[in-house]
């Protein structure tokens, strides 16, 4: 007996939730209808963005990277149309994750599980896989049946096809992945030929390898026991948050009718599990709001095709608020309120996040430094008595194209300047930097024995350019006096 076996066949203790327990593969029924046709168009536009938005071009100028989007890992930088990330700025990598996660938040407050149901990477996927398995067996009775059936020829044969599917789309998913971290078509060009770096192929290897079994096997389960979001959507949700939700006012009490049946003195729901055999996880949606629905609303669309047939109203399950569902039960006036505390709220802190990044974007600079003092040894007495100290001065040139910086001293009387490779004896230096670079230079700075009266002097390097001046402090170390 396997582990799962054993967690459902011992005994529970009064009070007791097993962490995890198998309910049975849900093998969901194609349906057609408005939700059905609004997860289709967001498959399209959500595989349409992560394959080809790789492909988009932006005119950087000469010499710099032309892909629209591109996080370039080997020369450290990031970049989005007219937005260069360097290393130092990953700040602007929280701002996006704190917007997205407040995003989500108001996702949720407004429509409920919509980003699960329509947008989530594990849907979009999994739809795919179930749409292969639907042309290679077909459709819920039939991939059922075919489950059940003992292994022959046939059945592999089958069962080989469905894999070799899913391992297609799964590769295209790793690729695509890929291809935000290079030049699309080089890196595809190299892929497809067997170009490509080892390190390319172990990453398409591992995102398709992930996509192909949480989509393909793991489905539903992902949802229900993976996924954190679930576990803390209902503190999202409020009585107006637009949810998937059952009129039990109207459907209860329900039983089996037929076509011609009178449903005066009974609920409108005639028990056809119709719901159940269409959502993705297999809950019935008849019990209440529940942590494995994702609020994909296929279960919508099965329902109304069931009324259409019984010329019943739609909307026995729908897309609603708890508010204007129990509103409708007591004949009292729905109410759609997007506008109230909680999503005021979070509208605030997105707005808020945007605003300091889009000020900090505004008036970032274009030149940054970096001053090391050299601590072995600290300081050398010169042949003439000198003290002399060595640093390296590190000037960030954020602007794409090379540029002459000017180096002087403050705060130090009698201070030169030696800069390795360049000038010597000097108080002020040329430093070049070449485009969208570092420029790192090892400074010598002297300083008369008379003018040093500690063992500690503050220093100031003044980095003076086209635009700004950007002066750093920094500490002259001498013998104790």
């Amino acid at each position: 007996m396997d582990s799962t076996s054993a967690a459902e066949t011992r005994p529970l203790h009064q009070g007791e939730v097993p962490v995890y327990m198998e309910t049975g593969k849900a093998y969901p029924r194609a349906v057609k209808g408005t939700f059905r046709s609004l997860k289709w168009w967001a498959t399209l536009l959500t595989l349409g963005w992560w394959h080809l938005a790789p492909f988009l071009r932006w005119d950087r100028g000469p010499g710099a990277p032309d892909q629209a989007i591109l996080i370039d890992l080997p020369g450290r930088r990031a970049y989005f149309l007219f937005i260069e990330i360097w290393p130092q700025e990953v700040y602007y990598l929280t701002g996006i994750l704190l917007i997205a996660a407040i995003a989500l938040f108001l996702m949720s407050a407004l429509a409920g599980r919509v980003w699960c149901g329509f947008l989530c990477w594990q849907t979009v996927y999994t739809d795919l896989f179930v749409w292969v398995e639907r042309q290679v067996v077909g459709d819920r009775n039939q991939r059922i049946v075919f489950d059940a059936q003992k292994m022959s020829p046939a059945k592999l044969g089958r069962l080989a096809l469905i894999n070799l599917g899913w391992l297609i789309i799964a590769a295209a998913c790793g690729i695509g992945f890929t291809l935000w971290f290079g030049d699309a078509f080089e890196m595809l060009g190299d892929i497809l030929t067997g170009n490509a770096s080892t390190a390319v192929y172990g990453t398409i290897a591992v995102i398709g390898g992930f996509c192909f079994l949480l989509a393909g096997y793991a489905r539903e389960r992902v949802c229900v026991y993976l996924c954190p979001y679930s576990r803390f959507q209902s503190a999202m949700f409020d009585e107006h948050s637009l949810i998937v939700t059952y009129e039990a006012w109207r459907g209860e009490t329900r039983a089996p009718a037929g076509r011609d049946a009178n449903f005066e003195g009974r609920g409108h729901c005639v028990d056809c599990r119709a719901c159940v055999q269409a959502c993705p996880t297999g809950i019935d949606i008849r019990n209440g709001n529940q942590l494995a629905c994702i609020g994909c609303a296929l279960c919508i669309d099965a329902c109304d095709t069931v009324m259409d047939r019984f010329k019943l109203p739609r909307g026995l399950i729908s897309y609603d608020s708890s508010f204007n569902i129990a509103a409708r039960g007591s004949g009292a006036k729905p109410q759609y309120r997007p506008i109230r505390p909680r999503t005021l709220i979070y509208g605030g802190i997105m707005l808020l996040a945007a605003t300091v990044m889009l000020a900090r974007l505004a008036s970032r600079p274009d030149v940054d430094v970096n001053v090391l003092h050299e601590r072995s040894p600290l300081f050398v007495q010169m042949s003439d008595g000198s003290i002399r100290n060595g640093y390296v001065y590190k000037v960030l040139n954020m602007k794409a194209e090379p540029r002459t910086f000017g180096l002087t001293l403050a705060g130090l009387d009698g201070a030169t300047m030696d800069v390795v490779g360049g000038e010597s004896n000097v108080t002020r230096a040329e430093l070049q930097v070449a485009r969208d670079s570092v420029g790192t230079f090892r400074v010598y700075v002297s300083a008369p024995a008379d003018k040093i009266t500690g063992r500690s002097m503050p220093v100031t390097f003044e980095l003076s350019g086209p635009s700004r001046t950007v002066r750093t402090d920094s500490l002259f170390a001498g013998p104790e006096k």
